[in-house]
Protein backbone atom coordinates (compact mmCIF):
# COMPACT_ATOMS: atom_id res chain seq x y z
CA UNK A 1 0.00 0.00 0.00
CA UNK A 2 1.25 3.54 -0.71
CA UNK A 3 2.60 5.46 2.26
CA UNK A 4 1.53 9.02 3.05
CA UNK A 5 3.75 11.60 4.69
CA UNK A 6 2.99 14.99 6.21
CA UNK A 7 5.18 18.09 5.87
CA UNK A 8 5.32 20.28 8.97
CA UNK A 9 4.68 24.00 8.23
CA UNK A 10 8.03 25.28 9.48
CA UNK A 11 8.36 27.89 6.72
CA UNK A 12 4.79 29.04 7.11
CA UNK A 13 5.12 29.53 10.88
CA UNK A 14 8.18 31.75 10.48
CA UNK A 15 6.35 33.77 7.81
CA UNK A 16 3.53 34.25 10.34
CA UNK A 17 5.98 35.44 13.02
CA UNK A 18 5.40 32.31 15.12
CA UNK A 19 8.84 31.00 16.09
CA UNK A 20 7.67 28.62 18.81
CA UNK A 21 7.89 24.87 18.19
CA UNK A 22 5.32 23.39 20.58
CA UNK A 23 2.52 23.58 18.00
CA UNK A 24 4.74 21.98 15.34
CA UNK A 25 5.51 19.05 17.62
CA UNK A 26 1.80 18.74 18.40
CA UNK A 27 1.09 18.53 14.65
CA UNK A 28 3.68 15.76 14.32
CA UNK A 29 1.95 13.82 17.08
CA UNK A 30 -1.42 14.46 15.46
CA UNK A 31 -0.14 13.15 12.13
CA UNK A 32 0.98 9.95 13.81
CA UNK A 33 -2.36 9.52 15.56
CA UNK A 34 -4.20 10.00 12.23
CA UNK A 35 -2.23 7.20 10.60
CA UNK A 36 0.28 9.13 8.51
CA UNK A 37 3.37 7.05 7.81
CA UNK A 38 5.95 9.82 8.01
CA UNK A 39 6.59 13.40 9.15
CA UNK A 40 8.87 15.74 7.18
CA UNK A 41 10.66 19.06 7.57
CA UNK A 42 12.02 21.36 4.85
CA UNK A 43 15.39 23.11 4.79
CA UNK A 44 16.70 26.63 4.18
CA UNK A 45 19.11 28.92 5.97
CA UNK A 46 18.11 32.42 4.85
CA UNK A 47 16.47 32.07 1.43
CA UNK A 48 13.23 30.76 2.95
CA UNK A 49 13.81 31.04 6.72
CA UNK A 50 12.55 28.15 8.83
CA UNK A 51 13.53 25.89 11.73
CA UNK A 52 16.68 23.81 11.35
CA UNK A 53 15.42 20.45 10.06
CA UNK A 54 17.79 18.08 11.85
CA UNK A 55 17.32 19.76 15.23
CA UNK A 56 13.54 19.84 14.92
CA UNK A 57 13.38 16.24 13.69
CA UNK A 58 15.27 15.13 16.79
CA UNK A 59 12.39 16.51 18.85
CA UNK A 60 9.83 14.92 16.52
CA UNK A 61 11.61 11.57 16.88
CA UNK A 62 11.46 11.85 20.67
CA UNK A 63 7.74 12.70 20.62
CA UNK A 64 6.66 9.91 18.25
CA UNK A 65 7.07 6.16 18.16
CA UNK A 66 5.89 4.82 14.80
CA UNK A 67 6.20 7.36 12.00
CA UNK A 68 9.26 7.68 9.85
CA UNK A 69 10.85 11.14 9.86
CA UNK A 70 12.53 12.87 6.94
CA UNK A 71 13.96 15.97 5.31
CA UNK A 72 12.06 17.38 2.32
CA UNK A 73 14.62 18.29 1.25
CA UNK A 74 17.98 18.92 2.90
CA UNK A 75 20.71 20.81 1.01
CA UNK A 76 23.89 18.88 1.89
CA UNK A 77 26.07 21.16 -0.26
CA UNK A 78 25.61 23.90 2.36
CA UNK A 79 27.12 21.71 5.09
CA UNK A 80 30.46 20.20 5.98
CA UNK A 81 29.87 16.47 5.39
CA UNK A 82 31.88 15.37 8.45
CA UNK A 83 29.64 17.49 10.67
CA UNK A 84 26.54 16.41 8.73
CA UNK A 85 27.45 12.72 9.05
CA UNK A 86 27.74 13.11 12.83
CA UNK A 87 24.41 14.96 13.11
CA UNK A 88 22.56 12.46 10.93
CA UNK A 89 24.01 9.44 12.74
CA UNK A 90 22.91 10.88 16.08
CA UNK A 91 19.45 11.73 14.75
CA UNK A 92 19.03 8.22 13.33
CA UNK A 93 19.94 6.82 16.75
CA UNK A 94 17.31 9.02 18.42
CA UNK A 95 14.76 7.89 15.83
CA UNK A 96 15.89 4.25 16.13
CA UNK A 97 16.21 3.84 12.38
CA UNK A 98 13.13 5.81 11.30
CA UNK A 99 15.06 8.52 9.44
CA UNK A 100 14.91 9.12 5.67
CA UNK A 101 17.29 11.71 4.29
CA UNK A 102 15.69 13.58 1.40
CA UNK A 103 18.30 15.71 -0.36
CA UNK A 104 18.49 18.14 -3.26
CA UNK A 105 20.87 20.43 -5.11
CA UNK A 106 18.76 23.63 -4.76
CA UNK A 107 16.89 25.61 -7.40
CA UNK A 108 18.78 28.23 -9.39
CA UNK A 109 17.01 31.40 -8.24
CA UNK A 110 18.56 34.61 -6.87
CA UNK A 111 17.73 34.21 -3.17
CA UNK A 112 19.13 30.67 -3.09
CA UNK A 113 22.30 31.84 -4.83
CA UNK A 114 22.53 34.47 -2.08
CA UNK A 115 22.07 31.75 0.54
CA UNK A 116 25.01 29.77 -0.85
CA UNK A 117 27.15 32.90 -0.94
CA UNK A 118 26.28 33.67 2.68
CA UNK A 119 27.31 30.12 3.66
CA UNK A 120 30.60 30.49 1.79
CA UNK A 121 29.71 27.75 -0.70
CA UNK A 122 30.14 28.16 -4.48
CA UNK A 123 26.71 27.67 -6.04
CA UNK A 124 28.08 26.30 -9.30
CA UNK A 125 29.85 23.49 -7.40
CA UNK A 126 26.76 22.32 -5.57
CA UNK A 127 26.20 19.06 -7.50
CA UNK A 128 29.77 17.86 -6.98
CA UNK A 129 29.67 18.88 -3.33
CA UNK A 130 26.43 16.96 -2.80
CA UNK A 131 27.68 13.78 -4.50
CA UNK A 132 31.08 13.76 -2.81
CA UNK A 133 29.70 14.92 0.53
CA UNK A 134 27.13 12.11 0.68
CA UNK A 135 29.80 9.58 -0.33
CA UNK A 136 31.98 10.79 2.54
CA UNK A 137 29.04 10.58 4.95
CA UNK A 138 28.39 7.00 3.91
CA UNK A 139 32.04 6.10 4.37
CA UNK A 140 32.05 7.60 7.87
CA UNK A 141 28.80 5.80 8.75
CA UNK A 142 30.57 2.45 8.43
CA UNK A 143 32.41 3.20 11.66
CA UNK A 144 35.68 2.17 10.02
CA UNK A 145 38.73 4.47 9.63
CA UNK A 146 38.29 6.73 6.59
CA UNK A 147 41.07 8.29 4.56
CA UNK A 148 39.63 10.91 2.22
CA UNK A 149 41.47 13.20 -0.16
CA UNK A 150 39.04 15.39 -2.07
CA UNK A 151 37.18 18.61 -1.30
CA UNK A 152 37.45 17.46 2.30
CA UNK A 153 40.36 15.55 3.80
CA UNK A 154 40.34 13.00 6.58
CA UNK A 155 43.09 10.75 7.93
CA UNK A 156 41.93 7.48 9.48
CA UNK A 157 38.83 9.30 10.71
CA UNK A 158 36.48 7.12 12.75
CA UNK A 159 32.98 8.28 13.60
CA UNK A 160 30.75 7.29 16.47
CA UNK A 161 27.94 6.74 16.91
CA UNK A 162 27.18 5.03 13.66
CA UNK A 163 23.55 5.28 12.46
CA UNK A 164 20.96 2.87 13.78
CA UNK A 165 20.64 1.30 10.34
CA UNK A 166 23.90 -0.21 9.05
CA UNK A 167 25.27 2.04 6.34
CA UNK A 168 23.03 4.93 7.33
CA UNK A 169 19.49 6.04 6.50
CA UNK A 170 18.07 5.70 2.98
CA UNK A 171 18.83 8.78 0.88
CA UNK A 172 16.24 10.02 -1.60
CA UNK A 173 17.10 12.76 -4.08
CA UNK A 174 14.80 15.29 -5.69
CA UNK A 175 14.93 16.56 -9.25
CA UNK A 176 13.07 15.80 -12.46
CA UNK A 177 15.58 16.66 -15.19
CA UNK A 178 17.28 13.76 -17.00
CA UNK A 179 20.65 14.28 -15.26
CA UNK A 180 18.97 14.14 -11.85
CA UNK A 181 17.13 10.94 -12.72
CA UNK A 182 20.31 9.29 -13.95
CA UNK A 183 22.18 10.41 -10.83
CA UNK A 184 19.44 9.01 -8.63
CA UNK A 185 19.55 5.60 -10.26
CA UNK A 186 23.32 5.35 -9.95
CA UNK A 187 23.83 6.68 -6.45
CA UNK A 188 20.74 7.02 -4.30
CA UNK A 189 17.99 4.98 -2.63
CA UNK A 190 14.89 6.80 -3.81
CA UNK A 191 13.55 9.39 -6.23
CA UNK A 192 11.71 12.32 -4.62
CA UNK A 193 10.51 14.85 -7.26
CA UNK A 194 7.73 17.41 -7.09
CA UNK A 195 7.32 18.19 -10.79
CA UNK A 196 6.03 15.25 -12.86
CA UNK A 197 2.39 14.69 -13.63
CA UNK A 198 1.08 11.15 -13.06
CA UNK A 199 1.48 10.39 -16.77
CA UNK A 200 5.08 11.64 -16.71
CA UNK A 201 5.95 9.89 -13.47
CA UNK A 202 5.90 6.32 -14.79
CA UNK A 203 8.28 7.02 -17.67
CA UNK A 204 10.62 9.18 -15.62
CA UNK A 205 10.82 6.71 -12.75
CA UNK A 206 11.50 4.08 -15.40
CA UNK A 207 14.58 6.09 -16.38
CA UNK A 208 15.71 6.08 -12.75
CA UNK A 209 15.30 2.34 -12.57
CA UNK A 210 17.12 1.84 -15.88
CA UNK A 211 20.05 3.91 -14.62
CA UNK A 212 20.20 1.70 -11.54
CA UNK A 213 20.19 -1.46 -13.64
CA UNK A 214 22.92 0.01 -15.82
CA UNK A 215 25.37 0.07 -12.93
CA UNK A 216 24.37 -3.33 -11.54
CA UNK A 217 21.96 -2.10 -8.87
CA UNK A 218 18.61 -3.73 -8.15
CA UNK A 219 15.97 -1.28 -9.48
CA UNK A 220 13.36 -2.77 -7.17
CA UNK A 221 15.39 -1.55 -4.19
CA UNK A 222 14.68 2.09 -5.10
CA UNK A 223 11.71 3.95 -3.63
CA UNK A 224 9.51 6.07 -5.87
CA UNK A 225 8.31 9.03 -3.82
CA UNK A 226 6.48 12.26 -4.67
CA UNK A 227 6.10 15.68 -3.02
CA UNK A 228 2.61 17.15 -3.46
CA UNK A 229 0.82 20.32 -2.33
CA UNK A 230 -2.91 20.37 -1.55
CA UNK A 231 -5.60 22.89 -0.63
CA UNK A 232 -9.03 21.51 0.26
CA UNK A 233 -12.24 23.49 0.06
CA UNK A 234 -15.77 22.50 -0.98
CA UNK A 235 -15.67 25.55 -3.24
CA UNK A 236 -13.12 24.75 -5.97
CA UNK A 237 -12.61 28.42 -6.90
CA UNK A 238 -11.91 29.33 -3.28
CA UNK A 239 -9.46 26.44 -2.97
CA UNK A 240 -7.71 27.55 -6.14
CA UNK A 241 -7.41 31.12 -4.88
CA UNK A 242 -5.99 29.91 -1.58
CA UNK A 243 -3.41 27.77 -3.37
CA UNK A 244 -2.34 30.69 -5.55
CA UNK A 245 -2.02 33.00 -2.56
CA UNK A 246 -0.05 30.39 -0.64
CA UNK A 247 2.44 29.78 -3.44
CA UNK A 248 2.96 33.47 -4.11
CA UNK A 249 3.67 34.24 -0.45
CA UNK A 250 5.85 31.16 0.03
CA UNK A 251 8.06 31.61 -3.04
CA UNK A 252 7.71 35.31 -3.82
CA UNK A 253 6.90 34.63 -7.45
CA UNK A 254 3.82 34.27 -9.63
CA UNK A 255 1.75 31.23 -8.64
CA UNK A 256 1.32 30.19 -12.27
CA UNK A 257 5.07 29.70 -12.51
CA UNK A 258 5.17 27.51 -9.42
CA UNK A 259 2.15 25.45 -10.47
CA UNK A 260 4.04 24.47 -13.61
CA UNK A 261 7.04 23.37 -11.53
CA UNK A 262 5.26 21.69 -8.62
CA UNK A 263 2.21 19.47 -8.69
CA UNK A 264 -0.71 20.91 -6.74
CA UNK A 265 -4.33 19.97 -6.09
CA UNK A 266 -6.94 22.56 -5.14
CA UNK A 267 -10.57 21.62 -4.70
CA UNK A 268 -12.94 19.42 -2.69
CA UNK A 269 -11.27 16.77 -0.53
CA UNK A 270 -13.18 14.00 -2.27
CA UNK A 271 -11.59 14.87 -5.59
CA UNK A 272 -8.10 14.42 -4.15
CA UNK A 273 -8.62 10.67 -3.81
CA UNK A 274 -8.44 10.05 -7.56
CA UNK A 275 -5.48 12.45 -7.87
CA UNK A 276 -3.47 10.69 -5.18
CA UNK A 277 -4.44 7.29 -6.54
CA UNK A 278 -3.18 8.30 -9.99
CA UNK A 279 0.30 8.80 -8.53
CA UNK A 280 0.11 5.46 -6.75
CA UNK A 281 -0.85 3.79 -10.03
CA UNK A 282 2.06 5.59 -11.74
CA UNK A 283 4.54 4.05 -9.31
CA UNK A 284 4.81 6.44 -6.37
CA UNK A 285 4.89 4.35 -3.20
CA UNK A 286 5.44 7.22 -0.73
CA UNK A 287 3.69 10.59 -1.13
CA UNK A 288 4.62 13.53 1.08
CA UNK A 289 1.81 16.06 1.43
CA UNK A 290 2.11 19.80 2.05
CA UNK A 291 -1.08 21.67 2.91
CA UNK A 292 -2.05 25.25 2.09
CA UNK A 293 -4.29 26.67 4.80
CA UNK A 294 -5.39 25.20 8.12
CA UNK A 295 -3.59 21.89 8.52
CA UNK A 296 -5.60 19.77 10.95
CA UNK A 297 -8.89 19.66 8.98
CA UNK A 298 -6.95 18.75 5.84
CA UNK A 299 -4.95 16.09 7.66
CA UNK A 300 -8.21 14.61 8.92
CA UNK A 301 -9.68 14.72 5.41
CA UNK A 302 -6.70 12.80 4.03
CA UNK A 303 -7.06 10.25 6.80
CA UNK A 304 -10.67 9.67 5.70
CA UNK A 305 -9.70 9.53 2.03
CA UNK A 306 -7.07 6.95 2.84
CA UNK A 307 -9.63 4.66 4.39
CA UNK A 308 -11.84 5.07 1.32
CA UNK A 309 -8.92 4.17 -0.94
CA UNK A 310 -8.11 1.10 1.16
CA UNK A 311 -4.59 2.32 1.90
Amino acid sequence: MPKLGYLLPTRERIMEGRDETASLLALAERAESLGFDSVWVGDSLIARPRHDPLTLLAAVAARTRRVEIGTAVLLPALRNPVVLAHQVATLDRIAEGRLILGVGIATDVPNIRDEFEAAGVPFDKRVGRLVEGIALCRALWTGKPVDWDGRWKTKAATMGPTPHRPGGPPIWISGSVPAARERCGRLFDGWFPNGPTPSEYTAQFGEVRAAASGVGRDPDSLTGAMYLTLAFDADAARADARMNDYLERYYGTRPGVMRKRQMCYAGPAAGAAAWLDSYAMAGASHMVLRFAGDHEPQMEAVSRLRRELGW
